[in-house]
């Protein structure tokens, strides 16, 4: 498994809320063990206290996208190295998946945290997979939504750099509002065109008589 594969955990927690719409889904225990997926074990760590903590590194790991989004590499790179150094965690090589052929381990780099409660342990995993994206790819590849009012994090993985949106709905919804603000200039642009035309007519009557 690649290490900047962690980096989901990143933007799975940054997108449970939606500031523009004023809505958060981070409630709830059972909210934070969906957040860990697959790692079961350390989502059976989760308690109460974790909501209030979790929510603290969203707000964090969120102020790394929008420093990046804004064109601040610095301050995206200082601000993600300061949650390295609050949560910290081994690489460590795992073998617990077999390749088909031969029966061997399929050996690749974990990352294995130690943390004192889930957060930690999801913070460290968050940060450190965010951390090798943005070496691996580049700040400007850590992007916000442009389809207003969401604002969702998300990883530009296209080949050109060219990704704007969190989602192909939110492309094809911002695609719409451009077609109808294009609609709305055109036909005010004719009416005022059409406007303009009936003065000059009008102005060209007076003159005459």
């Amino acid at each position: 498994m690649e290490l900047a594969y962690y980096s989901d955990y990143a933007v799975r927690l940054v997108n449970t809320e939606e500031p523009g719409r004023n809505k958060d889904a981070l409630t709830s225990v059972e909210t934070i063990r969906e957040l860990f997926g697959a790692n079961g074990q350390a989502a059976r760590r989760a308690t109460d206290a974790d909501v209030t903590r979790f929510r603290s590194v969203r707000g964090r790991l969120r102020s790394v996208f929008e420093a990046a989004d804004g064109g601040d590499e610095t301050l995206a790179v200082d601000l993600l190295n300061s949650l390295l150094l609050e949560f910290p965690v081994s690489p460590q090589i795992s073998g617990h998946d077999f390749r088909d052929e031969d029966g061997k381990p399929d050996w690749h780099m974990h990352l294995a945290d130690h943390p004192s409660n889930a957060t930690a342990g999801y913070a460290a995993i968050a940060a450190m997979g965010l951390a090798f994206h943005l070496t691996s790819y580049g700040v400007d590849r850590l992007g916000l939504c442009e389809a207003a009012p969401c604002r969702n994090a998300y990883l530009d993985t296209s080949t050109n750099r060219s990704r704007r949106y969190c989602s192909d709905r939110c492309a094809t919804r911002a695609n719409v509002a451009a077609y109808r603000a294009r609609k709305r200039l055109e036909t005010e642009r004719a009416a005022d065109t059409g406007r303009s035309a009936e003065t000059a007519q009008a102005t060209t009557d007076r003159t005459d008589r």
